[in-house]
């Protein structure tokens, strides 16, 4: 009857209380249960038969089992395996480093032997210059022609593989004598580009920073200013330029806000603060004080201690000046004491960098030498002073010269905004002179970057730069500790994965090395765009910590003993966010750690526990194995090294495949390949081989498929082999970036498998894993992916041989879903319940709950849980599902443009001017919503494996909702019916929506600003020396204190005189 077709009768007939309208819905679930379990298994039964045929899971499952018994199982030493890569990267960083030091011999000879001309005049090849020519045609002066090829090596940019460039800032004059100079002698320089570039093909960019602000690279290329025709670009604000060029250290900076400093002057101090942050690095502490009667630091939660000086806290720093305001009297001997303080304390507590130490004093004057703070605070003058007079009034400058002669510091005064970054790069050359003196040639690595210049097409290029300063040798100028500069050479992150064999790490496993501070160089969860395929960079994507990644690690244990470059091991279960954060792998994972010697860096490995703890080698002939790897439907794994084709220039145009093919032919001899890799891909090549017959022979029989409801079938290997083979037209395929570069989770990449691999690999062994790719098209244009994994024994610890799947449309997919949920097993026909009941709503979700089928079509690929959620929340407490939690501290949150309030009247007239232009800008461009770094909380749901079906009543307050959950057989599914007469939408729907953690909570902020997570000082430290004479401009410091000494005795003179 119609009534006995429904899960719930509350409200039909005669009224009944709710433990009889809950009683009838139990003995209905029954009967329900029995056809949701016939549904399920005839589903079951029809999808799995269309995936093993399609996908040859059996034949290839066959194929591997013939070699079971002649194949050699081995365990990874994890600890062997690592050691080995720190190796590899070692011997590479080395290379790297030699060619650096050969830079620098041939710098500072061609120096040694170049005397100083005023008059020289030189014609150079200026980078922005070159091949432009004037209203006539003839090349305008610096702009000689210039030839540019396109080279592959350099991402196919135009370059000069002969010759280098100079590039000089905007803000400088192209011809000034010193640069002039600068660039004559270092034209030596070419001859050694090259050789560098000879020995080693791999070597990118090389370049030498003048002190003189020039900037000298090769290759030469053609740099265009942007729209407003300027070059920002100044080498000595570089990372690699200040490390290699100044030892680390703590710094306070004392910004004078009395009542004088008001408008302009206020203006062009807040910009020198910035400009210093700008000099400050990862090894570097700072704090700002601003003062005037009294002191107010600049971020009250940072009272009395330094903050490293990463991105992070520069940014915040940079926020709070804005907040700044002129008023009152100037109290400097105040400021100076707590400065003093501040550096003291720290130091003590064995915080900071443990080397230089400077105050940077930013002032319209001041009215006393303060001798006796001086003394007090700084008898050994061991803190550096570095007054920076704003404004063109120079009456109190004499007492802010006198500050910086005797504290071995630098004098500068700024009177524009275009003077601040010139000026403030001169205390750079004053601390870098002990370094010189001791003619201390530190080699550095700095943290991973973006290059703009390699990443338009291939995506973001992390780069790391070694880099060595450059000193004159002069005998007469040594006691001056002269810096000619620092010269640099980029390494791609991309060079060191090339050394990771993946295939040895297993399906999950992946390598990571980390910085002195803890800070990512390469790890596959690192994120350093917005969106992925836009260039817009995350402001901090530079300095993410390894914590913030590895978060599951608490109490840091991994990083700690990482970043003191110790040796070991360290295991925990982690829960790893795959499909664009949408689904959640749960596992064991044992790290393995090492450091890598010459550099700042240490390596990690991850192995997971089970398969991913295992290899196998198999043996077959190179004849037949060749034979088979020649098919056109095989394919390598772009990003892994088989052979390095980077070597040598001429074998760059090979493919894998073909590089492999002449090195076991024996007719490259020069070719570097990894022999234990290739002899496991041959091995692949011909076990896998007799699928292409398969899939063929499928494809030609006219009966198959005659739908075309399957479109691809494809494998993988677990050495990066991979076939493909299609059933439709490559212009019928419903989603055409599959298996395509495009789809960057769904291909073999140099850090991980693909996620239908990884997927497969944690399901039972004989069972299919079936999901639907987020971001697929609606209106039917959606596919469906299934794939399984090949293990090589009957046993959970085996190794994973390869896996294979099909892409089928949704279509195609759902129909059989809905037909098979059609079937009963009455005899008469007469079905008691079907899923095209109205008075029921039908699901197929997977085992993370998402929905796969659906009555309504815009629901698929939604949470169930955001459709169903008093159901989801059901299953929850039922144990059905499961919650994990997930944390991302690399994402991304929308915040919108705050109205003004009272405090904006605090703001000098300058900053209220910005503040307008900011908001005009947030209104009209960006709709008052910005993209603003942050960390979120948010779930994840996965399905218990033991759980095969469920039944359950939801108090609906009037109401009981029924439902039925049942395992779809050999797969990752679960159909799901539910009442739909039993209205629970007052239920709250469950989302995996992420919350931002602490985004209201301004004390969890404090803490974290406070919190110093452990990091290694780099080894070396010049924070002086005792030659070193301080400096000032257009006079010495001697000269100037006996002026102040005479001045002081004319006075006593006449004062003794008049006394008489």
């Amino acid at each position: 009857s119609a009534g006995g077709s429904k899960l719930c009768h509350a409200g039909h007939g005669t009224t009944r209380t709710n433990r009889d309208t809950q009683l009838v819905s139990i003995i209905y679930l029954s009967i329900y249960l029995f056809s949701v379990k016939l549904w399920a298994s005839a589903f079951g039964g029809e999808i799995k038969s269309i995936a093993a045929k399609y996908s040859g899971s059996q034949l290839l499952q066959k194929k591997y089992k013939e070699y079971e018994k002649s194949v050699a199982i081995e365990e990874i030493d994890g600890l062997q395996l690592v050691k080995k890569l720190a190796r590899d990267m070692e011997e590479m960083f080395h290379k790297k480093a030699e060619a650096m030091r050969r830079l620098v011999e041939a710098a500072e000879e061609a120096h040694l032997k170049h005397d100083y001309d005023p008059d020289l005049q030189y014609e150079y090849f200026n980078a922005v210059l070159i091949n432009e020519v004037d209203e006539e045609g003839n090349n305008v002066e610096l702009g000689k022609e210039f030839i540019l090829e396109p080279n592959d090596h350099f991402n196919n940019l135009s370059v000069n593989i002969s010759l280098s460039v100079v590039q000089v800032p905007t803000n400088m004059y192209n011809k000034d004598s010193a640069i002039v100079n600068g660039v004559y002698w270092s034209e030596a320089l070419n001859k050694v580009f090259v050789d560098n570039f000879q020995r080693d093909p791999s070597l990118i960019w090389q370049y030498f920073g003048s002190s003189r602000g020039f900037f000298r690279q090769y290759p030469g290329i053609k740099w265009k200013p942007d729209e407003h025709g300027v070059i920002a670009f100044d080498c000595r604000n570089r990372k690699w330029y200040i490390q290699a060029a100044t030892s680390p250290k703590d710094v306070v900076i004392l910004v004078d806000v009395s009542g004088s400093m008001k408008g302009l002057r206020l203006t062009i101090a807040k910009q020198t603060v910035s400009s210093i942050l700008d000099t400050l690095g990862d090894d570097d502490f700072f704090n700002i004080i601003a003062y005037n009667e009294e002191l107010h630091y600049v971020e009250p939660c940072l009272n009395g201690t330094l903050v490293q000086a990463d991105r992070n806290n520069k940014d915040h720093f940079r926020e709070h000046l804005d907040k700044l305001f002129a008023k009152g009297i100037g109290m400097l001997d105040i400021a100076l004491t707590e400065a003093f303080t501040v550096l003291h304390n720290f130091n003590s507590s064995g915080q900071g960098s443990l080397c230089s130490q400077a105050i940077m004093l930013i002032t319209d004057g001041a009215v006393d030498t303060y001798e006796t703070v001086f003394a007090k605070y700084n008898p050994d003058r061991k803190v550096r002073i570095f007054p920076y007079l704003i404004g063109r009034e120079s009456a109190f400058a004499y007492n802010l010269k006198w500050m910086a002669c005797a504290n071995k510091g630098y004098f500068t005064q700024i009177s524009t905004l275009a003077d601040v970054q010139e000026n403030v790069m001169e205390y750079l050359h004053v601390l870098s002179r002990p370094k010189v003196i001791d003619q201390e040639h530190d080699i550095i690595w700095t943290e991973a970057y973006i290059d703009s210049t390699l990443g338009d097409t291939q995506g973001p290029v992390l780069m790391t730069t070694v880099a060595m300063p450059v000193f004159s040798t002069k005998n007469e100028t040594r006691r001056e500790g002269i810096l000619l500069g620092v010269v640099g050479t980029d390494v791609p992150v991309q060079e060191l994965l090339k050394a990771i064999p993946t295939y040895k790490l297993g399906i999950h496993g992946y390598a990571f090395a980390i910085t002195n501070n803890g800070y990512i160089l390469t790890h596959p969860d690192l994120r350093p765009l917005y969106e992925e395929g836009k260039k817009r960079r995350k402001p901090n994507y530079s300095s993410v910590d390894l914590s913030e990644v590895e978060w599951e690690d608490k109490d840091d244990i991994l990083r700690n003993a990482m970043v003191n470059r110790k040796t070991g091991k360290f295991s925990m279960e982690v829960r790893k966010a795959v499909d664009k954060g949408k689904r959640v792998l749960v596992m064991t994972n044992d790290y393995f750690y090492t450091d890598i010697k010459g550099t700042p860096f240490s390596l990690g490995v991850a192995l997971s526990r089970g398969h991913g703890k295992y290899l196998f080698r198999g043996n077959v002939t190179v004849e037949e194995g060749l034979h088979d790897l020649e098919h056109p439907d095989v394919a390598l794994a772009d990003e892994w090294t088989y052979c390095n084709t980077d070597v040598h220039p001429e074998h760059r145009y090979l493919s894998q495949i073909e590089a492999i093919k002449l090195y076991l032919t024996g007719r490259e001899p020069l070719l570097q390949c990894d022999k234990e890799l290739i002899q496991e891909v041959l091995f692949d090549a011909v076990v896998t081989a007799p699928l292409e017959a398969y899939w063929t022979s499928l494809a030609l029989n006219k009966s198959e498929n005659s739908d075309k409801g399957v479109e691809i079938a494809f494998l993988g290997t677990r050495t990066g082999l991979s076939r493909i083979n299609l059933f439709v037209v490559p212009e019928q395929l419903t989603n055409q970036d599959f298996l395509t570069a495009e789809d960057k989770e769904g291909v073999f990449n140099a850090d991980h498998f693909p996620l239908w691999y990884k997927r497969a690999a944690e399901q039972i062994p004989g069972t299919f894993v079936y999901s639907l790719p987020f971001g697929a098209g609606t209106e039917n244009k959606s596919v469906v992916l299934a794939s399984t994994a090949i293990q090589l024994l009957d046993d959970r610890k085996s190794p994973i041989a390869a896996a294979v799947g099909i892409q089928m449309k949704l279509e195609f997919f759902q129909r059989k879903f809905w037909t098979a949920s059609r079937q009963c097993a009455a005899l008469d026909g007469r079905c008691s319940i079907s899923c095209d009941d109205e008075n029921i709503n039908c699901y197929l979700i997977d085992n993370n709950g998402f929905i796969l089928v659906s009555e309504d079509y815009s629901q698929t690929g939604t949470f169930f849980g955001e459709v169903e959620g008093a159901v989801m929340n059901k299953l929850l407490i039922m144990g059905s599902f499961k919650r994990v939690t997930l944390y991302d501290y690399q994402a991304i949150c929308k915040i919108y443009a705050e109205s003004s309030d009272s405090a904006s009247t605090l703001l000098d007239p300058y900053f209220a001017f910005f503040a307008a232009i900011k908001w005009i800008m947030t209104e009209l461009i960006m709709g008052r919503a910005m993209l603003v770094p942050c960390d979120t909380e948010y779930p994840a749901f996965v399905s218990e494996r033991t759980i095969k079906e469920t039944t359950g009543n939801i108090d609906c307050e009037e109401c009981f909702k029924s439902f039925v959950i049942q395992q779809i057989p050999s797969s990752n599914l679960f159909m799901v019916v539910v009442d739909n007469e039993c209205d629970c939408t007052s239920a709250t729907p469950i989302t995996m929506e992420p919350i931002e953690i602490i985004k209201h909570n301004e004390s969890l902020k404090c803490e974290r600003l406070k919190f110093q997570k452990d990091r290694r000082r780099p080894d070396s430290c010049h924070p002086f020396h005792e030659e070193v004479r301080a400096s000032l401009r257009q006079s010495s410091c001697a000269l100037y204190i006996l002026l102040l000494l005479l001045i002081v005795t004319s006075k006593l003179c006449i004062f003794t005189a008049n006394a008489f």
